[in-house]
């Protein structure tokens, strides 16, 4: 079986990826009875949409083919990393439906084992320690057409480098004062094997093993390591440790390593209107542009979560956009479609009035209440059917009248007829305007028994508009949030990404009112508004709010 043939996925009837092509030929050739996977995040931010779709395939491929995916958190730089972004990830893995095989693991949990392989590199003759500063190191380095040079102190003897190691993990030496190197090739055509860095001196506490170390392997090393002690199989990783992929074979080569696992790597996931680097979300939160890493304008899990996103919308969406060998740009509308499309189908149905508008029923009862009945969902018997108030005064859109407008126009006009959404057909006879001409109410009249049936007289109405109840409803506010960026490549060339920021990415509505049932919403549900797009409520505000997730179509104008 070659891995390039086309077989198809029965459960889903698609062809194989291929990287699950991979893994379907080592069973065939008896390689792994089943898949080890790694989940390896760097705990110095929050996890973005990006990083979803690593999740979804790491988890993904021991789901399909029977195995166990591992949650590892990279912890081996403290000077960036803290309990926060753990604790932010380890949600974000939950809420997207996955669950790690045993015990969270940290990188840290090796500390002791990895030093232990350094000293034996270096006591094969494999690695030493380098007093060259940072400036001379990337001198000595080369460049991608010119080799490098050896370093001054690449011959020391081993038991030289045994002793400057030793001063290293004791703390004799400052920060960048030295590192262990491996010792490669300075001549390689591969930046990566020109004696590339192992150990550098970082005196800071460590979350997980507060001051024990002052010496932290780079990720180069540690990866490695890690998938070879946890028996890693399959160690995925994105496009950008292609290059990398022949140091983390040199190490697993030349070190007693308990397994032997394989890395491949696979195309990121890049979105337009979208900026992924931590450094620039890092930015976006410290200078005050966004309201915190779970802003709902943010391309984190914590955001999209916040605004109302699901996680079998993100999933989908993973899946819609495959696996490849190559990086591209996924255009943001095609996420946008895998959300609507999850809330079309799921999200339970309410009415809204973003921009109310007073309408008094003449000739209704003053006293009377009656409650009518709404579908929970056009097309899901399963979701309850909502139970409304009806009486006198009602509130609609203020969008949703006009004094006078032509053929096109389907809503409430003075002297025409329109349908309250599962209520009565009304009729408008006048409005009242105030002191600078605007209109504050609107008197109109019930066509009596015309819930669930056209009127008698043969006038039907012209198109059916949103109302809530005035005496009982919810008020609350609403966020309208729009993409964060109005520009498709925010962070691309010479650009300031905060230069194109989208200054209508977030439009606050005050004392809009909805349904009475919306004052019990649940944090986490998302409904749609209808007419108006999808809303959940906000898990921040003290008070009522809810957060547009997305409209009912794309309008996004940048």
């Amino acid at each position: 079986m070659t891995a390039d043939k086309t077989i198809i996925d029965n459960d889903s009837d698609r062809p194989l990826h291929f990287l699950e092509q991979i893994i379907t030929r080592d069973f065939a050739e008896g390689k792994h009875s089943q898949v080890i996977t790694r989940f390896p995040p760097e705990p110095n931010g929050y996890l973005h949409i990006g990083h979803a779709k690593s999740i979804c395939l790491n988890f993904g491929l021991p789901e399909k083919f029977g195995g166990e995916c591992h949650l590892r958190f990279d912890d081996t730089n403290p000077a960036k990393e803290n309990q926060e972004y753990i604790d932010a990830i380890i949600r974000d893995v939950e809420w997207l439906g996955y669950r790690w095989s045993g015990d969270i693991r940290y990188a840290s949990n090796y500390f002791q084992q990895f030093y232990e392989w350094a000293l034996y590199l270096i006591e094969q003759g494999k690695a030493y320690v380098c007093h060259l500063l940072p400036d001379e190191a990337r001198e000595y380095r080369g460049t991608l057409t010119e080799p490098g040079k050896n370093s001054p102190y690449r011959e020391r003897s081993v038991q030289e480098n045994l002793d400057e190691f030793e001063k290293m993990r004791t703390g004799e030496y400052d920060e960048g004062a030295c590192a262990l190197r491996a010792k490669i090739d300075m001549a390689s055509s591969n930046m990566n094997l020109r004696d590339p860095i192992l150990y550098r001196i970082r005196k800071q506490l460590h979350h997980q093993t507060d001051d024990k170390w002052c010496i932290y392997p780079m990720y180069d090393f540690a990866h490695g390591q890690g998938d070879a002690i946890e028996g890693v199989t399959h160690s995925i990783c994105t496009m950008e440790f292609a290059d990398h992929r022949v140091l983390y074979e040199w190490l697993i080569d030349n070190l007693p390593v308990p397994s032997k696992p394989v890395q491949y790597e696979f195309g990121r996931l890049n979105l337009n209107y979208t900026v992924t680097s931590k450094r620039k979300l890092k930015q976006l939160v410290d200078d005050g542009y966004v309201d915190g890493w779970d802003d709902p304008r943010m391309p984190t899990l914590a955001g999209m979560r916040r605004r109302g996103v699901t996680p079998a919308a993100l999933r989908k969406f993973c899946d819609m956009i495959g696996v490849t060998k190559s990086d591209g740009i996924v255009d943001v509308s095609m996420l946008e479609h895998a959300i609507r499309d999850d809330l079309d189908k799921n999200a339970p149905r309410a009415m809204c009035v973003l921009n109310p508008l007073k309408v008094t029923l003449t000739n209704y009862p003053e006293n009377k209440t009656e409650m009518v009945t709404a579908a929970g969902h056009p097309n899901r018997d399963d979701l309850a059917e909502r139970t409304l108030p009806f009486s006198r005064e009602i509130y609609i859109d203020a969008d949703d009248f006009r004094e006078e407008a032509n053929k096109k126009y389907k809503r409430l006009v003075i002297g025409k007829r329109v349908r309250l959404r599962s209520a009565y057909v009304i009729e408008a006879d006048k409005c009242i305007k105030g002191d600078k001409g605007n209109i504050i109410e609107v008197k109109a009249r019930i066509i009596e028994d015309t819930i669930g049936s056209d009127p008698g007289d043969g006038i039907k109405p012209k198109g059916v508009i949103q109302w809530v109840d005035a005496k009982r409803h919810a008020i609350f506010d609403v966020a309208l949030y729009d993409r964060l960026f109005n520009d498709a490549s925010p962070d691309s060339g010479e650009k300031n990404f905060v230069d194109v920021l989208n200054p209508e990415s977030l439009v606050m509505k005050t004392q809009c009112v909805g349904e009475v049932g919306l004052n019990e919403a649940e944090v986490g549900t998302t409904y749609q508004f209808e007419r108006e797009g999808y809303f959940c409520r906000d898990s921040k505000s003290e008070g009522l709010m809810f957060n547009r997730t997305i409209g009912l179509r794309d309008t996004f104008n940048g």
